[in-house]
């Protein structure tokens, strides 16, 4: 250890002789470095995002949605046919045991006037059962419930986008707001949940009953008044696969549809869907740290054409070194230890401006990054591992050279 220590001094000291020289060589390492980490921590903010959406949208979620006719060859597509109904969401919680709950599901867009202030929103209509399955929490007030549900109350609980833009800054639980011309208590404000994967604000949202929301606003037909556009599902923990194919199952034998027709709802695994976004994030994470791997190598390269140099500018030395007794593990491991330690402070150096960087690039770019410890440490021993590589070979030539013809050097 003491031996290797003394070497390391030794390079030190030969590096320090020619400043410009090592930091031009150390150039490539730090850029190498810097752009491993920092490109790992743009992946890796962009993975976390990722995370946090799918979070978001409730654990173990399945939308079924209303699927397509086929009428005179003529197929239509997902969602412009009525073939759900609230009563095919109570047969799949009644008969599916992999199915924890269920909600049916209507949707339309609206404008709300609050005094002096309106907004163009989306409502959702649904059953008490809506806000466990999406892991929606009440900020503030209560939510509505199975007897609001029954009675159709004209009650509603607001999105943070819809507070913000009709009451700014008041208090909006007890007031009363008019959708198109009816007017809705609002009994509770719901906690923030930011954009869903697909980009879409999930607070600029109004929940209310769905019996409200057909009789009130929607304004469904006495005829249809049963159908829905969606089914909101959650699984039992490790059951979604199963939930999924009961679901099926008894869709279509409520649906009575025949072995050779076609699904006229369409089932989808919310998480499944995201973790595919989360999958490309990861492998743009690894592609982008490969590419800028590349500049260690680049890096290493410059490393080992400046040791050759330096070998060959030193040939007196070293014969002289060898005439003295030195020997070829000494000059072997001197030489090593120059290349090793320009390439660990390389690397150091590298730590610091990555780290800049990520910050850097947050801060201008608004990306979301994630440093890496393990990264960070990674990309260090690399560049220990780049100056081992490349400065063995000049290392090796310097401690197998011939003393005479070293000495004879001019």
């Amino acid at each position: 250890m003491k031996k290797i220590l003394h070497s390391m001094t030794i390079a030190l000291d030969a590096l320090r002789i020619n400043k410009l020289r090592s930091a031009l060589t150390m150039l490539g390492i730090i850029i190498g470095v810097a752009a491993v980490i920092a490109m790992v921590a743009v992946g890796s903010g962009a993975e976390e995002r990722i995370r946090l959406q799918i979070a978001s949208i409730g654990s173990n979620v399945i939308v079924v949605l209303s699927g397509s006719l086929t009428s005179s060859g003529i197929r239509m597509g997902t969602g412009n046919a009525q073939t759900l109904t609230e009563d095919d969401a109570r047969a799949i919680m009644r008969e599916c045991d992999g199915v924890a709950l269920a909600t049916p599901a209507v949707r339309g867009g609206v404008q709300v006037v609050y005094g002096n202030s309106n907004w163009g929103t989306q409502i959702l209509g649904a059953t008490p059962d809506y806000l466990p399955i999406r892991d929606i929490d009440v900020q503030e007030g209560q939510p509505f419930t199975t007897a609001d549900v029954e009675s159709a109350a004209e009650v509603a609980l607001l999105g943070k986008t819809v507070v913000d833009n009709l009451f700014y800054g008041e208090d909006p639980v007890g007031r009363v707001i008019r959708i198109k011309t009816v007017a809705f208590t609002v009994i509770g404000t719901l906690v923030p949940k930011g954009q869903s994967p697909t980009g879409q604000d999930q607070d600029d949202v109004i929940l209310m009953p769905i019996s409200t929301a057909k009789k009130r606003v929607i304004g469904v037909s006495q005829a249809n008044y049963a159908a829905v556009g969606s089914i909101m599902v959650q699984a039992k923990e490790g059951r979604t696969q199963d939930a999924q194919d009961q679901m099926t199952g008894l869709l279509r034998q409520r649906h009575h549809l025949q072995p050779n027709e076609d699904d006229d709802f369409t089932i989808r695994n919310m998480e499944e869907v995201f973790r595919a976004q989360e999958n490309s994030a990861r492998v743009m994470s690894i592609l982008l740290a490969a590419i800028a791997s590349v500049s260690l190598i680049v890096g290493g390269i410059g490393i080992m054409n400046i040791m050759l140099v330096s070998v060959t500018e030193r040939t007196r030395e070293i014969g002289l070194r060898q005439a003295v007794g030195a020997k070829t593990t000494d000059i072997l491991t001197q030489f090593l230890a120059e290349a090793v330690t320009l390439s660990l402070a390389g690397g150091a150096a590298g730590v610091a401006v990555g780290v800049a960087a990520s910050i850097l690039i947050s801060y201008l770019a608004g990306w979301e990054t994630l440093l890496s410890i393990t990264a960070i440490l990674a990309a260090f021993l690399f560049s220990g591992i780049v100056g081992v590589f490349f400065g063995y070979y000049p290392a090796r030539k310097a401690a197998y050279m011939d003393p005479i013809e070293a000495l004879r050097y001019e």
